[in-house]
């Protein structure tokens, strides 16, 4: 997940930039399958998929409570997949999202570059140990105590990189990596220190997948567009999958919503597209899901084996970017996106029987949407309507204003701006945060709040950051 602040399972604490910123001789990269004929919503096709009844009344509902804008659900059973559309594809008009609606995809950008490192391992040009270094000649390429990042621990988040560089700073918030050039990757990379060994510890890192895809494209002879095009999109018949759309697609695309439902523009990704740049469909990621699940060619099933532990012990593992967990006794592999204005989620059972896909055009997790569609009769979490704002001075406000850092690398600073209370991470823009209750703020820009805590004497002495299930406890810093 690529949008700011963003957190999952596969994500480490604020921040990010998602998003949830919430993963072989030469082979031909064609399914050996045909892609069955797609069914719309509300179309008659026979032994089309069904959609579970609690996920297609909970889509309604986002979609009618103007939750989300649009949401596409593809669900794939068997060889055969039906697309279900909710809300509009376009703002003020009445056509639903479809098979052919275009949306960008995030953090699930990354399982392409995973399978691009696996079709290089198919036709000899890598290995997974691979060191990075290698494939970037001309680059410093940091490492720790002699142990170099290798092709595998960027592809694992095990390289010891962070989640983002230390020289992002977004000249447009809105737009926060447009800016961030592959000449201050190289810069970022010459100065950066290793804090542990690669290969020791999972920490999400969209930097890293960047210079991933910065790698394979450079062996590659060429941009990470040529090589996604030329050994996935083309070869699987995707024409609505790539990091640079074309008039076509842009003229599909369903356009982006912050979580207050304003309009907000796709991100342009820049060197970072490896980790999140890609727009597709859904006709495309069933396409793309399908490769994996039947009769998977090699880079294919490569991509899915297990390669480490989120952590010692840690039942979920992470393959080429997939996750791989089990739930109701069936193994299944996962990831979700989150950019600016759109959030995904893409799973398939590994015994190949059921897939899954979520786009929308609204920055809102739809994790929950995919797994209950995935795994009929799973529960589906209370809908929590959003916050409501109330008006609070601006002295009341100052009161928070402070520095709350997690740990020697990130510091959350809250600032008053001219039109209220600010939050800022470090390498991440500020976004304006609201009071919902004394001491209580939420974000509109991602899903997460701030509750302040209070010492004895009744000052602010920290934060609590609730995001996707979890809370991270901030500590005030207190003035010198």
């Amino acid at each position: 997940m690529l949008a700011p602040y963003a957190r999952k399972a596969c994500q480490p604490p604020y921040p990010g930039a998602g998003a949830h910123l919430a993963h072989t001789g030469k082979v031909p990269m064609t399914p050996a399958f045909s892609l069955l004929p797609f069914c719309l919503l509300g179309s008659a096709a026979l032994a089309a998929p069904v959609l579970d009844d609690a996920v297609r009344q909970r889509a309604e509902e986002l979609t009618r409570l103007g939750m989300h804008a649009g949401i596409v659900i593809a669900v794939i059973d068997g060889k055969d997949s039906a697309v279900f559309g909710f809300g509009s594809a376009q703002p003020g008009k009445a056509g639903k999202p479809g098979t052919d609606t275009v949306y960008q995809i995030g953090s699930i950008t990354k399982t392409m570059t995973g399978l691009l490192l696996a079709d290089a391992v198919a036709q000899g040009k890598a290995t997974l140990d691979t060191p990075v270094a290698q494939l970037l000649p001309g680059y410093a390429i940091p490492a720790f105590d002699g142990r170099q990042i290798s092709v595998l621990d960027l592809a694992t988040h095990t390289s010891s990189l962070p989640r983002l560089p230390d020289n992002f700073a977004p000249a447009n918030p809105a737009n926060p990596y447009a800016d961030y050039t592959e000449e201050r990757q190289r810069q970022f990379l010459a100065g950066y220190r290793l804090p542990h060994a690669p290969g020791t510890a999972f920490d999400y890192s969209n930097i890293g997948y960047a210079v991933l895809g910065t790698a394979l494209a450079r062996q590659a002879g060429g941009s990470y567009e040529a090589l996604l095009q030329s050994r996935i999109a083309a070869p699987l018949g995707m024409r609505s999958t790539s990091n640079q759309p074309t008039h076509g697609m842009l003229a599909r695309l369903a356009p982006g919503h912050l979580l207050s439902g304003e309009p907000t523009p796709a991100w342009d990704l820049n060197v970072v597209a490896p980790a999140g740049g890609v727009y597709s469909s859904a006709r495309d990621m069933v396409a793309y899901l399908q490769a994996y699940m039947f009769k998977p060619l090699r880079p294919y099933a490569l991509a899915i084996v297990p390669q480490r532990p989120l952590a010692p012990g840690s039942e979920t593992k992470i393959g080429l970017a997939w996750l791989l967990e089990q739930r109701q006794g069936q193994g299944y592999a996962w990831h979700s996106g989150q950019t600016g204005g759109y959030a995904s989620y893409a799973a398939f059972t590994t015994d190949g029987k059921r897939g899954v896909v979520v786009l929308t055009n609204t920055a809102r997790d739809v994790d929950a949407l995919g797994v209950s569609a995935l795994f009929p009769g799973t529960p589906l979490p209370a809908l929590k309507k959003p916050p409501v704002a109330m008006e609070m001075p601006r002295a009341a406000l100052a009161e928070y204003v402070g520095e709350y850092p997690l740990d020697k690398n990130f510091t959350l600073t809250l600032t008053l701006g001219k039109d209220g209370l600010e939050a800022a991470g470090t390498g991440v823009g500020a976004a304006r945060v609201f009071a919902s209750a004394k001491d209580l703020f939420f974000f509109r820009a991602i899903e997460a709040e701030l509750a302040f805590t209070r010492d004895a004497t009744g000052k602010i002495d920290g934060a609590v950051l609730s995001q996707g299930g979890e809370n991270v406890v901030l500590r005030r810093r207190r003035p010198e």
